[in-house]
């Protein structure tokens, strides 16, 4: 927990601080467990520790090790009858199109089970999961993340909307007068519209930074521009006959999204539960 500590909070007083310990205590017992394994675990820069290499690999076990105990002491105080809560972070339009049956569905199995759910582009959500914010993610993916679990679950099929009666659109070029409507920056459906647009050597007359996909549907609806989202989540919105949705080349037309959480977080109660509800239930 120590070694931990130090590598979240960047310093061996910072950790001291979290641990409600003295900086020596930390230091020496940091300094202990590199004598014990015989190898350096951080590098010590400007009072600044980084963790190395080898502190990676034993980083990735002690999270496990941890959850694992975490998850023994549970059972011993009989856990499984204790209420918990979740912390899901998601995607707006995953938020929308493809959680509230999974919800629903993990709710009836596990009444005293309270949930939390936020939504965010997909790298703050990364962030929220490795700064123990939330403790699942529900991203685009692949993440690819050392320091994370990951299980990809759903491919999305996504497409161009426009105002309805808009021509067919087969080249980016075809917008190049056009305003596009987007998620802040961190979404990954908006990095993958600036790359097609990008591709084919195109820019936009202006960038329209939006907080929901129903808020996008509704202003491409008007006319003020186009916008990119998953088929899933654009047959949920009330404005979809107002619209029309155009095929994408087959490089940017699918997505996945991906279920991420730390390997620590694995052996919490509610965590565990829900992971193996979802395994059992989803398939990509």
């Amino acid at each position: 927990r120590v070694f931990q500590a130090v590598h979240e909070c960047g310093g061996v007083s910072q950790a001291a601080r979290r641990l409600h310990c003295v900086q020596s205590n930390v230091t020496a017992r940091l300094k202990q467990l590199e004598a014990r394994l015989g190898v350096p675990l951080f590098t010590r820069k400007n009072r600044q520790m980084e963790i190395t290499a080898r502190g990676r690999v034993l980083l990735a076990y002690a999270e496990r090790l941890l959850g694992l105990a975490d998850e023994a002491e549970l059972a011993m105080t009989g856990g499984a009858g204790l209420p918990g809560l979740l912390r899901l972070g998601a995607m707006e339009t995953t938020a929308a199109a493809r959680l509230p049956a999974v919800l629903s569905a993990f709710h009836q199995t596990q009444p005293k089970i309270a949930m939390q759910l936020i939504t965010g582009p997909t790298a703050d959500i990364v962030e929220q999961v490795r700064e123990h914010a939330v403790d699942i993610g529900f991203v685009a993916g692949p993440v690819g993340a050392l320091d994370l679990q990951e299980q990809p679950l759903w491919q999305e099929q996504l497409v161009l909307i426009t105002e309805r009666g808009h021509p067919p659109v087969r080249h980016a070029r075809a917008l190049a007068n056009r305003s596009l409507l987007v998620f802040r920056h961190g979404c990954s459906y908006r990095q993958r519209l600036e790359r097609w647009f990008a591709a084919e050597g195109v820019t936009p007359d202006v960038m329209l930074e939006f907080g929901s996909f129903q808020a996008i549907a509704g202003c491409v609806a008007a006319g003020m521009g186009v916008g990119l989202l998953p088929r899933t989540a654009l047959d949920l919105l009330p404005q979809r006959a107002e619209v029309a949705a155009h095929d994408l080349p087959d490089e940017y037309a699918t997505a996945q999204t991906a279920m991420i959480w730390r390997p620590s977080n694995g052996g919490i109660h509610a965590v565990r539960l829900f992971l193996e509800h979802l395994r059992a239930g989803v398939s990509v």
